[in-house]
C-alpha cells in the first residue's frame, strides 16, 4: 500500500475555516494517488476546557471518568473534518480509538498502546475512503476507554503509521519544523533540516513541545520517518530519521516547569518515598539524598499532585519546594567537543549565573540551575553555540 498517516494538532483544527486547509491539504495528497490515513487532536483548548469542567464538579474526579470525558474532544474533530471531506466530494470515515483497533494498557490519562488491530484501517482504506482517526485514545482488555497523556496523538500517528507500515508520518502544528530554539520566543532561532531519532528524543524529553517523545521513539523502533511541518505554509518542515551527521549543536531547550522538592523528618528513607510516590503515578526525575533530607525534581504536573497527596500520604514530612530551570544542549557527538561545554561555563561564570548541576549524556549537556532563570541567559548561550 502506497500509505501515508498525516496527524493534525489542535491548532490546527481549532475552527471551521482551519478545518478547511487542513482539508485541502488531505485532499492533495488524496489526488496524488496517496492512501491517507488522519489522525487529529480535539479542537483548540477544549480538552483544557473539559478538565476545568470535571474539576469544578469534583477535586477528585475517577481516572476512569475523565478518560471518556476527555476522549469526547477528539471524537468532535474526527466527525468534522469527515463531515468537510464527504461534503467536499471525498468519501471519508471517522474512527474513534476503539473503532481504529487501537488497543492500550489499562492506566488511565497515561495509557500505553500495546498493539493495533489494522484490519478497519486497511478495510476503510480498500474501499478508496479518507480514513480519520482519533487521536489520544484508545481501548483496554476490558473495553473502557483510555487516554495516551499530553501529545498522545502524536504518539497515535506513529503507531498506526508503523502497523500500517506507511512511508512516513507528517505531523502537522503552528510551527514550521524543529528549531535550534523555541521560536515563539526568540526569532533568531534557525529551522533544522534534519535530525536523527535519537536528537529529536532529547529535545523532547527535556520540554521541547514539538514532538512527542514517545512518538519519536516508535519512530526509531519501526524506522518511520516522521516530518514536522506547518499546517498554515508550504514551507519545507524538519525530518526525522536514523541519519546521523558529524557532531554539532543541534537545539537548545529551556525548561522552566522544573520544580525542587525538599522532605525532611527523622526517618527519612528514599526508598520508603520512592515506593509512596510510585504508588502515586508521581515518577520523580532525579533524588538526591542527603543526611535527613531528600532532594527530588519534579515535573510541574507530577508536582501538583504531590501537593494535593501531601497532607495525608506525607502529613510527617516538612516538605519545601522551589521552581527552577534548566537549559539542555543538544547534538550527537557535542560531549566529545570541550569547546562547547568550556564557552558555555565561562559565559555563565562572566554573569555570575549559579548552576546547581551538570549532567554530560552522550549527546546532551544539561545545566540546571537552582532557581528560575531568564531567557536572556538561553539567548546568550544559543548565540555563543549556533553559528
Amino acid at each position: 500500500m502506497n500509505t501515508i498517516v498525516l496527524k493534525f494538532g489542535g491548532s490546527s483544527v481549532a475552527d471551521n475555516d482551519k478545518l478547511k486547509v487542513v482539508a485541502d491539504k488531505i485532499i492533495k495528497l488524496k489526488e496524488a494517488n496517496y492512501d491517507v490515513v488522519v489522525v487529529v487532536s480535539a479542537q483548540g483548548k477544549s480538552t483544557d476546557h473539559l478538565l476545568e469542567e470535571a474539576y469544578m464538579l469534583s477535586p477528585n474526579p475517577s481516572n476512569r471518568e475523565l478518560d471518556v470525558l476527555l476522549s469526547t474532544g477528539e471524537q468532535v474533530s474526527i466527525s468534522k473534518l469527515s463531515i468537510l471531506l464527504n461534503e467536499l466530494g471525498y468519501k471519508a470515515v471517522s474512527l474513534t480509538g476503539w473503532q481504529a483497533g487501537i488497543y492500550t494498557n489499562n492506566t488511565n490519562q497515561d495509557a500505553i498502546i500495546e498493539h493495533i488491530d489494522s484490519s478497519r484501517i486497511t478495510n476503510e482504506l480498500s474501499h478508496g475512503k479518507i480514513v480519520i482517526i482519533a487521536g489520544f485514545q484508545g481501548i483496554n482488555e476490558t473495553l473502557d476507554i483510555t487516554t495516551l497523556g499530553r501529545g498522545g496523538s502524536d504518539t497515535t500517528a506513529v503507531s498506526v503509521a508503523a502497523a500500517l507500515n506507511a512511508k512516513c508520518c507528517y505531523i502537522y502544528s503552528d510551527v514550521e519544523g524543529v528549531f535550534t530554539t523555541d521560536p515563539r520566543k526568540f526569532p533568531e532561532a534557525v529551522k533544522l533540516k534534519e535530525l536523527s531519532y535519537d536528537e529529536m528524543l532529547d529535545i523532547s524529553n527535556e520540554g521541547a513541545k514539538v514532538l512527542h517523545n514517545r512518538c519519536v521513539e516508535l519512530g526509531k523502533k519501526f524506522n518511520i520517518p516522521i516530518m514536522a511541518k506547518s499546517t498554515f505554509n508550504e514551507d519545507e518542515g524538519t525530518i526525522v530519521n536514523n541519519k546521523i551527521e558529524v557532531q554539532k549543536v543541534k537545539s537548545l531547550v529551556k525548561n522552566d516547569e522544573l520544580v525542587l522538592v525538599q522532605m525532611k523528618n527523622n526517618n527519612t528513607n528514599i526508598i520508603d518515598i520512592y515506593k509512596m510516590l510510585i504508588s502515586n503515578q508521581i515518577m520523580p526525575i532525579e533524588y538526591i539524598d542527603n543526611i535527613y533530607e531528600i532532594r527530588i525534581l519534579l515535573k510541574a504536573g507530577d508536582y501538583r499532585k504531590l501537593e494535593y497527596i501531601s497532607g495525608s500520604v506525607f502529613k510527617d514530612y516538612h516538605i519545601t519546594s522551589k521552581k527552577i530551570s534548566r537549559i539542555s544542549i543538544i547534538g550527537y557527538g557535542i560531549t566529545n567537543d570541550t569547546n562547547v561545554l568550556g564557552s558555555t561555563i565561562n559565559l555563565l561564570e562572566a554573569e555570575d549565573t549559579k548552576i546547581q548541576k551538570i549532567d554530560i549524556n552522550n549527546g546532551k549537556i544539561r545545566l540546571t540551575f537552582n532557581t528560575i532563570v531568564g531567557n536572556d541567559v538561553l539567548e546568550r548561550i544559543h548565540k555563543e553555540l549556533i553559528k
